[in-house]
């Protein structure tokens, strides 16, 4: 999924079928369904399938070794990541060129063609398959706007160079904020097409690092809930462990549960216990 459009169209595919209630979070890329008894998972990813998407079961997560930005090595992420560095630094020339006359040298809209055509095509290739994907099934998405727009400069592009003016050795393409007639065959529009695609791709990349970075900070708060005792000092050791016996002296960190006394880790009366109300304290400690 690209847009909040895509989850729109999964969920109502979804909900098409017989007996199916299902409802797309496109921030969490998850969807949660009601089915019958003895439903098939299976006709429910076929369904996704069927509108041009991928769809996979919930499997239990496995802990994954992240990095200072809370990244993990996702191959979705990864090939954003690259497609983003390669566009930032292909672009950055094009649009400079096209925006400073002084930088024009003689070939420069040749050098721009060269420059931009990887960004256009290989960049980019994710919104051309979507939207490709999207034509197929008879429907539009953002992605369909963005190849539409980027597609446009860059063909008239190639037509202004190859078959009108401005391809000739020395044209300059001068920045002014007036408008002027002009019959189109002299300007290229390299810089729009690789500029854009490099924004909307700086854009995906943050979004999906961003949602990345909030589902693993999720997870986190949900494991710190589910854990108890944070360290039980015995006999003048400290380990950390869940089970405590009569006499251990146990740290309950902020935002944990309170364990009952003797027992498993646990609520004590179902709820939690505030700093104010803490019964038996000595050192910062609970007994």
């Amino acid at each position: 999924m690209t847009c909040a459009s895509c989850a729109n169209r999964i969920e109502r595919k979804l909900n098409k079928i017989d007996g199916v209630a299902a409802t797309v979070n496109y921030a969490t890329e998850k969807a949660t369904v009601t089915v019958p008894d003895g439903y098939d998972p299976a006709q429910l990813i076929a369904e996704v399938k069927n509108a041009g998407y991928s769809a996979t079961l919930p499997t239990p997560e496995k802990p994954a070794p992240s990095r200072e930005t809370g990244e993990t090595d996702d191959p979705d992420m990864a090939s954003l990541r690259h497609r983003l560095i390669g566009s930032v630094l292909l672009s950055v020339p094009v649009i400079a060129m096209a925006m400073i006359p002084a930088a024009q040298f003689t070939y420069w809209q040749w050098a721009s063609l060269a420059l931009a055509a990887p960004v256009i095509v290989w960049a980019a290739w994710p919104f051309h398959r979507a939207a490709w994907t999207n034509l197929r099934h008879g429907t539009a998405t953002m992605d369909t706007l963005i190849s539409l727009g980027t597609l446009s400069a860059f063909l008239w592009s190639l037509y202004a160079l190859f078959l009108g003016t401005a391809g000739t050795p020395g044209m300059k393409h001068p920045f002014e904020l007036t408008l002027a007639p002009s019959h189109g065959a002299a300007n290229i529009y390299l810089e729009v097409a690789a500029g854009v695609t490099t924004f909307i791709l700086a854009g995906r990349y943050f979004e999906k690092r961003s949602k990345r970075q909030a589902g693993a900070a999720a997870r986190l708060v949900g494991a710190g809930r589910q854990g108890g005792v944070g360290a039980a000092r015995r006999r003048g050791s400290e380990d950390r462990r869940r089970r405590l016996v009569v006499g251990d002296e146990f740290v309950v960190r902020p935002g944990r549960r309170s364990p009952p006394t003797g027992g498993d880790v646990g609520d004590i009366g179902g709820g939690r216990v505030d700093a104010d109300r803490r019964i038996g304290t000595r050192g910062g400690r609970s007994r």
